[in-house]
C-alpha cells in the first residue's frame, strides 16, 4: 500500500488524512500552520518538518490547500514538494484553483517525472468528515487509475473528465450552480418570512417537492437563525467563482447570477463576513429586506 503524505490541514484536509488513516493507508503530513495535527496525533499521522521532506518520504502527495498562489508555494517554493519528490512519484491536488495553472504545475511536474492529478471535491465539510465528497477529476489515465484508490478513501463518487485541468473545471462548474441554489433558497426564505409564513414549515414542505436540494436540506437552519458558523468560506466561494468568471470571459458563457452572487459576496467580505459559511449570503438578503435578527 502506498504512503501518503497530506499538504494542508484544514477544515476538508484535516479530515482527508483521517480518513485515509482509517482506510489503512500510512500517512504522514505537513501543515503550515503548526498545531493543527491534534486528532491526527492520535491516528499515528507522522508531521514533516517541510513539504520537500514530506514528499521524500511517501509515494504520493496530496494537496489541499486554499489557492492557486499556496498550490504553486508548497508545490514549487523553497523546501517544496518538486524539491523531494522521487520520479515516479504522484501528486493528487484536491484544491480548487485555475485549470490554466493545473495544467502548468502538471507539466512542470512532468518534466522530472512525477504525475500530476487534479481533483478538486464537493460536499462540504460534512462530506469530508464522512468520506462522502464528490471527486471531479484530470489527469492522465494512468495517473488516475493510480489515484482512484486513494480517492476512494475520501469521497463517494470519482468522475474522470478528462485531461489536467478537466476536474477544476468542473469544480467551476458546480461553484456556479451552487451560487444559484444559495441565492434561491436565501431568498425564497426571506419572502417566506417576510409574508408571515412558518419558515421551517415551509422547508420541511418543499423539501419533498422539486425545491428539495443539499442547500436547503443543510444550510436553511443557518439561514434562518441568520448565523453562519464556518462551513465553506464566503472568501473561497468568491475566489472559486472568479475563476468561473474568467473562464466564462474565455468561453463566451453568460454567467449572470453567478456574477451577481459574485458582487454580493465581495459585500459580504468587505463587511467582515470572509469567514463566515457562504450561507450568508442570505445576511444580504435580509439586511436588504429590513429583516435582522
Amino acid at each position: 500500500m502506498e504512503q501518503i503524505g497530506v499538504v494542508g490541514l484544514g477544515t476538508m484536509g484535516g479530515a482527508m488524512a483521517a480518513n485515509l488513516v482509517r482506510a489503512g493507508f500510512p500517512v504522514a503530513a505537513w501543515n503550515r500552520t503548526a498545531g493543527r495535527t491534534g486528532a491526527l496525533d492520535e491516528l499515528g499521522v507522522t508531521v514533516a518538518a517541510s513539504p520537500a521532506a514530506l514528499a521524500a518520504a511517501v509515494d504520493v502527495v496530496l494537496v489541499c490547500v486554499s489557492d492557486t498562489p499556496d498550490v504553486e508555494a508548497v508545490l514549487f517554493g523553497a523546501d517544496g514538494v518538486a524539491a523531494g519528490a522521487a520520479p515516479g512519484g504522484l501528486v493528487i491536488d484536491c484544491s480548487t484553483i485555475d485549470p490554466a495553472a493545473s495544467r502548468g504545475f502538471a507539466a512542470r511536474l512532468a518534466a522530472q517525472g512525477i504525475g500530476f492529478v487534479d481533483a478538486p471535491v464537493t460536499g462540504g465539510s460534512e462530506g469530508a468528515r464522512n468520506a462522502t465528497l464528490a471527486i471531479l477529476v484530470g489527469g492522465e489515465p494512468a495517473d488516475v487509475e493510480r489515484a482512484r484508490p486513494i480517492l476512494a478513501a475520501i469521497g463517494r463518487t470519482i468522475t474522470h473528465f478528462g485531461p489536467v485541468g478537466a476536474g477544476q473545471a468542473a469544480k467551476a462548474v458546480n461553484q456556479v450552480i451552487l451560487a444559484g441554489t444559495y441565492l434561491g433558497v436565501a431568498e425564497g426564505l426571506v419572502l417566506a418570512m417576510k409574508s408571515g409564513l412558518d419558515p421551517e414549515q415551509v422547508v420541511a414542505a418543499l423539501s419533498t417537492g422539486a425545491a428539495q436540494s443539499w442547500v436547503l436540506a443543510n444550510r436553511s437552519g443557518r439561514m434562518l437563525a441568520n448565523d453562519y458558523p464556518l462551513g465553506f468560506r464566503v472568501a473561497l466561494h468568491l475566489k472559486d467563482l472568479g475563476i468561473a468568471l474568467a473562464m466564462a470571459r474565455e468561453t463566451g458563457a453568460a454567467l449572470p447570477v453567478a456574477a451577481l452572487a459574485a458582487q454580493l459576496e465581495a459585500g459580504l467580505v468587505a463587511g467582515g463576513h470572509a469567514d463566515d459559511d457562504m450561507s450568508a449570503l442570505a445576511r444580504t438578503i435580509r439586511s436588504l429586506s429590513a429583516l435582522e435578527g
